[in-house]
């Protein structure tokens, strides 16, 4: 009897990691705490700092009542930013950001200073799932993150309050593009719900991510070199106008003034702002000339004509050079830009370096397939150059960090590196501790422009302060002709008083408490006027039950004298 001889079972061996840099050798266990960490050492000594007196204040202390319910998380979606009526910007979950803050803070802006860095953090680590996502190695992604963490140029979207509305929509489109890989990669529709929720997020956070489908779609095309029209392509446009559309559906219910941009605004602004985009490159490969607020006039060129020479060597010595991330790359930088191209000088001079948080990445893309990552080049010595800059960043973005710990050193600086912007110049005049040196610079400021925002208040104020009260009025009209301004009614009461106007010195009063119900001088000054003045019993005592119900205390001797008042 023949004895069956069984034949070997085959082995199969594992299928090797595709990738698209050089297997490394390098291992570092649990990088998203290690990048953690060192986001966390960097910002820490941020987190006492002071208000820049550049919307910070709005959004925590103007804003407190309508942070303080809970409720407004959905009234967010029907309002615009600044003004719950006739606002030009809808952002809702920017204001959502600041009600869960508010949960836990209050007006304290050390909470708000943590939740900025710990929206760093977040968005860094979904920045290395997507790096890993595209077969970037482990030790490669966690080095273009480190380069991301500890950027300089992006300390303006973790440090100020404000900021976070790009940190907030890095962390959303990075979840996003991670959701719309795996699921190109797998066709698995479970992903599909993260790609339909975070793009809808994204849409509501800024205008801005009208890109984040586009730079998908470079991703997809370009580098998983997925067809146009595939049919997980064809289900993902189906997504995006699903996404988009919930977006209109709901920023048409809200009380905003619409589209602010005209077709000739954009075209006879297009040629001027172009030149940005060398601006912003420089100040992401060399950012030396860093401002806390930039302006296109007083940022310099030439550094960004060697980042982008330096680019072109990078890639020129590349050996195997990677094209489709190149384009892709490329691409990602100029979509998240164009926004910031088509906006007119008019309505947005600043060239704020926040707005670099998801540009920045279409320059990662492009430098993991440059001979710095490549399989020709050592992880030991791609690991030492990243390093020393991430070491150089880290240094630059410390000493960048005390710009932004108060409005005087906020302002200061802004003045210093923007002498051309009379806003600038207005706000660092408005603090400066000489009075004399504040009244010259609002002087150069209203040179530079007249109708600056607040720069006629500011002004204002100052002749106030020269004892010039009827020379202050024009100004304080003229502000709140262009802008509205309610501080402008505090100082008109002044004047009109002054004048012995006494009913047209109630209604700016009256007017002024309306938007600061609890400024104990403005109530108590309008109650005066009412009391000797005016003589109005009656509305002397409603002035006293306002006060009391907004807890102003009003003395028992100032009622019983309202009360004694005879009657009209």
């Amino acid at each position: 009897m023949s004895k069956k001889v069984r034949k070997p079972t085959p082995t199969i061996a594992p299928t090797p990691e595709k990738s698209t840099t050089a297997t490394s050798p390098f291992r570092i266990k649990y990088p998203l705490l290690w990048l953690a960490a060192i986001i966390f050492m960097l910002y820490a000594g941020t987190i006492h700092y002071d208000f820049t007196d550049l919307d910070d204040g709005i959004f925590i202390k103007d804003m407190q009542a309508y942070n303080a319910q809970l409720s407004h998380l959905f009234t967010s979606f029907h309002r615009g930013v600044f003004n719950a009526v006739n606002d030009e910007y809808y952002r809702p979950m920017l204001l959502n950001s600041m009600i869960l803050n508010y949960a836990f803070s209050g007006i304290e802006i050390q909470g708000y200073h943590l939740f900025n860095i710990l929206l760093h953090i977040a968005g860094t680590g979904l920045l290395y799932m997507v790096f890993r996502a595209l077969s970037v190695s482990s030790f490669h992604s966690f080095l273009l993150c480190l380069l991301f963490a500890v950027h300089p140029a992006l300390s303006q979207a973790v440090i100020w309050i404000p900021g976070r509305n790009d940190s907030l929509l890095g962390l959303f489109v990075f979840g996003y593009l991670w959701a719309t890989i795996r699921y190109t990669q797998t066709g698995n529709w479970k992903f599909l719900i993260g790609v339909f929720l975070l793009l809808a997020a994204s849409f509501f956070t800024k205008e801005s991510a009208i890109a984040a489908p586009l730079s998908a779609l470079l991703i997809q095309v370009f580098i998983l070199k997925e067809k146009l029209f595939s049919r997980r392509q064809l289900i993902q446009y189906g997504i995006w106008l699903l996404s988009g559309g919930l977006y209109f559906a709901l920023r048409a219910t809200a009380s905003i003034k619409g589209n602010v941009l005209h077709v000739s605004d954009i075209i006879t602004g297009l040629p001027e702002r172009i030149p940005i985009v060398l601006q912003y490159l420089g100040k992401i490969v060399f950012p030396f000339n860093l401002s806390v607020f930039p302006i296109q006039e007083d940022t310099v060129y030439y550094w960004g004509f060697a980042a982008l020479l330096t680019l072109a060597v990078l890639i020129f010595l590349t050996k195997e050079k990677k094209w489709n991330w190149y384009l892709a790359g490329i691409g990602f930088f100029f979509a998240f830009l164009l926004p910031l191209l088509i906006l007119p000088k008019n309505l947005n001079e600043q060239t704020f370096e926040h707005r670099l948080y998801l540009p920045i990445v279409g320059i990662l893309f492009l430098l993991s397939q440059t001979i710095l990552f490549d399989k020709n080049s050592s992880d030991k010595k791609t690991g030492i150059i990243v390093a020393v800059v991430a070491a150089v960043f880290a240094v630059i973005n410390l000493q960048h960090q005390p710009h932004f710990k108060d409005a005087l050193s906020f302002w200061e600086q802004g003045y210093h590196t923007s002498p051309h912007s009379a806003y600038a110049t207005m706000m660092y005049g408005a603090r400066v501790e000489d009075k004399q040196e504040g009244f010259r610079l609002m002087r150069k400021a209203y040179q530079l422009n007249p109708d600056e925002k607040y720069l006629n208040y500011y002004y204002g104020v100052m002749l106030q302060h020269q004892d010039s009260l009827l020379a202050s009025e024009a100004h304080f009209l003229r502000e709140k002709k262009k802008s509205g301004y309610y501080e402008c009614d505090f100082y008109l009461a002044k004047v009109a008083f002054y004048k012995k106007d006494f009913q047209q010195a109630a209604v700016y009063l009256e007017d002024y408490v309306k938007a600061d119900k609890t400024n104990e001088a403005a109530n108590n000054n309008l109650l005066l006027l009412y009391m000797t003045a005016l003589k109005n019993k009656s509305k002397a005592q409603e002035q006293i039950n306002r006060m009391s119900e907004n807890g102003i205390s009003v003395s028992n001797k100032v009622r019983q004298e309202v009360a004694n008042m005879p009657h009209e």
